[in-house]
């Protein structure tokens, strides 16, 4: 076993590295929208084994960020988030609650945590995320065991000097507990609005009712985004410069869903009327060819 300091000491189990290094060995999936919940930044989805709607959970896109998946082995309930170290400690109580709420840990089972994502990145933002999330499942009352560690140093490779993250984007197959690399051509619905809540500085939020097998988006509100015509002016080196915490990593299209979810935010300076005029989210369905489609609110 090895052993990483901070605050508390942490006993890092050697299976967890060896099954990091295996899942640095896969090539990245690509997973298509059949079946899939897929979550952003500052989201959590929960579900089990149950759900005759989602069978996947998934995120990416991951550069400092990283995802942490939170199983409980009796139950199979399973949880997917996608952490920015904005408020580290309360997101882990909140998805430790999630899981929690849906088994029965007393009974047969084990809560088990797989952490993904980070790099070997300037300003050790990474290094500081990894910490914060070891810390706080460490501070749990629950016992947690530790079975991927796949971040930070772990996850980093270099090329030409410059470091990058070996893996963006990881699934969970919630019938098998199946974890892997993956990346999603569809990261909807509404992409733009869930983006610019994030840029908005929300905090982390559930998106998923399990038992109604429903993605609920909202209702959401922010002010007016500052300067938001300054930087859509902008060329895209500026933006990657200045909207992102690891410039040289991120991936291709990062700057575009940048823009995409600025002139989002200038459309939108008042959700509560343009949005959410009736304070009620806005409620999707999995349809029988495993697709998001809206629900209309009267139906709820």
């Amino acid at each position: 076993n090895l052993y990483i300091l901070f605050p508390v000491l942490i006993k890092l189990p050697r299976s967890a590295l060896e099954k990091a290094k295996l899942l640095r060995s896969q090539p990245a999936q690509i997973v298509e929208p059949r079946g899939l919940l897929y979550v952003q930044q500052r989201e959590f989805a929960v579900t089990t084994p149950k759900d005759g709607s989602v069978s996947i959970l998934g995120s990416d896109d991951a550069t400092t960020c990283h995802i942490v998946v939170l199983r409980h082995t009796g139950s199979g309930a399973t949880c997917l988030t996608h952490c920015d170290g904005s408020d580290t400690e309360a997101e882990v109580s909140l998805i430790m609650s999630s899981v929690k709420s849906l088994s029965d840990t007393t009974g047969y089972g084990r809560l088990e945590v797989h952490l993904v994502g980070g790099f070997n990145d300037d300003r050790q933002l990474s290094q500081k995320l990894t910490n914060q999330l070891l810390r706080a499942f460490d501070l749990q009352p629950d016992d947690v065991h530790l079975v991927t560690f796949c971040v930070t140093e772990l996850n980093d490779r270099e090329e030409k000097d410059i470091h990058f993250p070996i893996i963006y984007g990881i699934a969970v197959n919630v019938k098998t507990a199946e974890i892997f690399p993956a990346t999603f051509p569809e990261k909807g619905p509404d992409e733009d609005l869930r983006s610019a809540r994030v840029l908005t500085g929300a905090t982390l939020t559930n998106i998923y009712d399990a038992k109604m097998e429903q993605l609920h988006i909202g209702p959401y509100f922010w002010r007016p985004f500052p300067h938001v015509d300054f930087w859509l002016e902008q060329d895209d080196e500026q933006i990657l410069q200045n909207l992102s915490t690891s410039p040289l990593a991120e991936p291709p299209h990062f700057v575009s869903h940048i823009r995409s979810t600025l002139a989002f935010l200038k459309e939108h300076p008042f959700p509560s009327r343009s949005l959410f005029p009736e304070r009620k989210p806005r409620i999707y369905k999995k349809n029988e060819e495993g697709l998001w489609e809206q629900v209309c609110s009267d139906k709820i």
